[in-house]
């Protein structure tokens, strides 16, 4: 079984308390509701919510900000071991807003939803005629008309370094890779504005100081980052900044309202 491994954990923040639940995570992060599957062993939720409160936490310190952010202000739930799609470890369902990893896999892959589910709650926040459905990545690229604000801002400049070039002029060489990927296979995933933020975002939180592999993995050495399906070199460095600042910013505008 996936969680009876050993995960790797480098984080100043350490539990007071030997175990937590799930009930804790709502507790702490204030999720709107919070499902376990009914074949989930009661060990198996014991060891899941511990490691995943330790990834919500390490998330929220690498991010600067509240607990609010981690749960988009009470409006995302969250499903463990509840089904899910066949063949996905986990997944972000815009309908539901729900973030679900699946029993016996989903480590490594939280950062990568959780982007998903903060790129769609953005959407209608930073730009003013965004459907429901569509992110905020997409509403950007489709030149949506964008709400002024200077957090919107480093939003904005976040989706740049991402998809652009230095010059802000031309496709960015992890865009150009991510289409030719998408050609081989026949359809549009990486090259899909959505999924091309939640994987920079995943490099972003791979390379900060905290270090946690049940929250984020795979940017580095997996066949995927190798071929450049995740931005590399000065890209990369550029986009960590850009996230960065975004998150510096939006970390305290949240950190001054949220109760003390």
């Amino acid at each position: 079984m996936v969680l009876n491994r050993k995960f790797y954990r480098r984080s100043p923040q350490q539990r007071r308390q030997e175990t937590v639940s799930f009930s804790d995570v709502r507790k702490r992060f204030d999720f709107r509701a919070i499902a376990i599957g009914r074949w989930v062993t009661d060990a198996e939720k014991e060891r899941a919510a511990g490691l995943f409160y330790d990834a919500l936490v390490d998330l929220m310190t690498i991010l600067q900000g509240p607990e609010l952010l981690i749960s988009l202000r009470g409006t995302l739930a969250f499903q463990y071991g509840t089904g899910g799609r066949p063949g996905i470890s986990a997944h972000y369902e815009p309908g539901a807003r729900t973030f679900a990893l699946a029993k016996n896999a989903g480590p490594g892959a939280i950062a990568h939803e959780w982007f998903h589910a903060l790129d769609h709650y953005l959407a209608d926040k930073a730009f003013s005629d965004a459907p429901r459905t569509m992110f905020a990545s997409e509403a950007w690229l489709r030149d949506a008309t964008p709400i002024p604000h200077p957090i919107n801002d480093r939003l904005f400049a976040c989706f740049r370094a991402v998809m652009l070039d230095e010059s802000g002029e031309n496709p960015s060489e992890m865009f150009r890779v991510a289409k030719t990927a998408d050609k081989a296979n026949g359809c549009v995933y990486y090259a899909d504005p959505a999924e091309m933020c939640a994987r920079a975002f995943e490099a972003f939180v791979q390379d900060a100081a905290i270090s946690n592999n049940f929250l984020v993995a795979g940017t580095r050495a997996t066949e995927e980052a190798k071929a450049g399906l995740y931005p590399q070199g000065a890209h990369r460095a550029r986009i960590n900044r850009a996230f960065s600042e975004y998150f510096s910013l939006l970390g305290y505008a949240l950190g001054r309202e949220a109760p003390h």
